[in-house]
């Protein structure tokens, strides 16, 4: 099984830059985007299905803002779109698809985090989308496996961004946010699944890179774009890998092949 993850800052920018044909060609059975940045009507029809793959979405209600979607293969058993809370359900951040037989629940989700890089006030919404999600990856774990993926918009350890020492006091390498980050992998019993397969990359790992200056150029990168896992799920990762050949936003798809079907 293959799941991709792509932020693409825009799905009609990203098609112009050819991510879906780029996405036809990867035989994934799940592709999750986020920062879809469109409506129903402009995605209908046009950007709805990757080749054979059926996509499912939860727009934002301010247009041209967040917004993510799940291609699939497989036809799913249910989709849940949204997490139930008003305040973050307006703006397009969960789409979950479920995949349950007889004796296997599973989901796999796309997800966008805040970013709380424009200013204080979107920082605290950002630490209420936190303290919101952390219960219900609890809840969620207890009743089925599941892969969450996305933009978490975290960059968790030093290895995980170029200039760790000059952004602690930024938005995405917070004290605060990475301690969430470890309580999810600790006290919450899942797994970030690149780690797993790769514990020490730093130069490899980034998947945002900022527009300013060089950073793209010189590798001035976060690694914000996570697969995070259910331990017997995480257990089946064999690859994962950041795509970088070609550049369809300012994010990197990350790849991961499991030894598992849907």
């Amino acid at each position: 099984m293959r799941i991709i993850t792509a932020n693409l800052n825009g799905i009609r920018s990203a098609a112009s830059k050819g991510f879906f044909e780029w996405a036809g060609e990867q035989q994934a059975d799940v592709i999750g985007v986020q920062e879809v940045k469109a409506q129903s009507e402009q995605v209908t029809g046009i950007h709805c299905h990757i080749g054979a793959m059926a996509g499912q979405f939860h727009y934002a209600q301010k247009r041209g803002y967040s917004g993510v979607g799940i291609y699939m293969h497989a036809e799913p058993s249910d989709v849940v779109v949204g997490l139930g809370d008003n305040e973050f359900d307006n703006e397009g951040r969960w789409v979950e698809a479920r995949f349950d037989k007889p004796g296997r629940k599973l989901s796999i989700i796309s997800c966008y985090f805040p970013s709380g890089s424009s200013g204080e006030e979107r920082q605290q919404a950002k630490f209420r989308f936190l303290a919101l999600l952390y219960p219900k990856l609890l809840a969620l774990r207890e009743e089925r496996e599941f892969i969450l993926m996305g933009d978490v918009n975290i960059a968790h350890q030093n290895a995980d961004l170029k200039n760790w020492r000059s952004n602690q006091k930024n938005s995405g390498f917070l004290p605060e946010e990475r301690e969430w980050m470890t309580k999810v992998l600790s006290e919450g019993g899942l797994v970030d699944v690149y780690r797993r397969l790769h514990s020490d990359t730093t130069e490899t790992c980034y998947t945002w890179w900022s527009n300013r200056g060089q950073a793209y150029a010189n590798n001035v990168g976060w690694r914000l774009d996570y697969q995070i896992a259910t331990p017997g799920i995480a257990e089946l990762a064999r690859s994962a890998t950041v795509y970088k050949a070609q550049k369809f936003s300012d994010h990197a798809p990350l790849i991961v092949d499991y030894d598992m079907a849907i």
